[in-house]
């Protein structure tokens, strides 16, 4: 198959013939038709995380939809032509959250595109396909779909349960890459009155077009106060959608008492997984802090049935289609925040 292949951490990468995948006997096997080219992504290539151990060469991609090409003979939900979205965190089925139905935070997870070979492929195999895969309706293609796959559900799994939104309540959203645009959308969905943040003035326009009610540009005032000023006494609800010290921290003292903070981004390098938070005001204000990551298998037909009766479009969010080859510069555009919406590959 033809691939787009990391051969070494931070360098470009390539455009090589690998091997088709494998299908394993509960797994499938998936032609990608559509890839979302994520921050996620560009982290691993980075080497931002300690955590994550990977050979070379190797296959990103973590963000796609597509057909099933193959399954695997105890594979009972699918079938061979099935269009499918793939989520990026796929459970065994046999750990206690898993049995609880919560497969995203799997003590075995598999994650295509980082654990095996993803979506910049032009195949990837999915494993124990009858408990992580969600079928694709007819009505959503596969740009839409590949946009749905990493950000977009964790964004709604973060703002819907781990945060539980509410309508009428503030929301506040620091960083307004593809994650944060993400949570826009849904939380205005849901009723909220969203205060977007971000040092970009096209990305706080952008967000202001998917519903935010007001923008903060943070590199001319202090979100925390302006913020508490708009809301008289801070978000109900602050979310920090890209992982910096920087937005953490602002995000955390931007609540009022009693107020949630929702952890949507990855860190990078330099923080490496540690940010100082305000112990002293969480303690005395009672501040909740949650984390966000993927989706719960079951969760997906909540959000595939407000994607299809027109409440929430995802679509709206791609501001860009490149093929394979093209992803490099994208990772490049990534290192100086310049990308604004989300990217997909349609094309290899």
């Amino acid at each position: 198959m033809k691939a787009l292949v990391l051969e070494e951490l931070k360098k470009p990468m390539v455009i090589r013939e690998m091997p088709d995948p494998e299908c394993s006997e509960e797994g499938v096997v998936i032609r990608v038709e559509a890839n979302g080219v994520c921050r996620s992504d560009w982290h691993a290539w980075m080497g931002d995380w300690d955590w994550w151990e990977t050979s070379f060469p190797h296959v990103l991609g973590h963000e796609f939809s597509g057909v099933i090409e193959e399954t695997g003979k105890h594979v009972k939900r699918f079938k061979r032509g099935d269009r499918v979205i793939v989520p990026f965190t796929n459970g065994d089925g046999t750990c206690t959250h898993c049995l609880s139905g919560h497969h995203n935070v799997c003590e075995n997870v598999q994650m295509p595109g980082f654990t095996s070979w993803g979506g910049y492929g032009q195949y990837a195999h999915v494993p124990n396909a009858d408990i992580n895969l969600t079928k694709l309706p007819e009505s959503i293609d596969f740009r839409v779909g590949a946009g749905m796959g990493c950000r977009f559900m964790t964004a709604f799994h973060g703002i819907t349960d781990q945060a539980a939104v509410r309508p009428g309540e503030w929301v506040a959203i620091h960083g307004c890459g593809g994650l944060g645009l993400s949570a826009v959308q849904i939380a205005t969905a849901l009723g909220a009155n969203v205060i977007a943040v971000d040092i970009d003035d096209k990305k706080l326009t952008f967000a202001q077009k998917l519903g935010a009610v007001a923008t903060i540009n943070a590199r001319k005032d202090n979100p925390a106060k302006v913020l508490k000023e708009i809301t008289k006494g801070g978000a109900h609800v602050s979310i920090d959608a890209l992982g910096i010290t920087q937005t953490c921290q602002a995000s955390l003292l931007s609540l009022r008492k009693r107020g949630r903070h929702l952890q949507l981004g990855f860190t990078t390098k330099e923080e490496a997984g540690m940010i100082p938070v305000p112990i002293d005001l969480i303690v005395q204000s009672e501040i909740q802090i949650a984390g966000s990551i993927a989706m719960p298998p079951s969760q997906y037909p909540y959000m595939l049935n407000m994607v299809e009766n027109g409440k929430l479009d995802p679509g709206a969010l791609i501001t860009d289609t490149v093929s394979v080859e093209e992803v490099p510069e994208v990772f490049e555009q990534m290192s100086d925040f310049q990308n604004i919406g989300v990217t997909v590959v349609n094309n290899w």
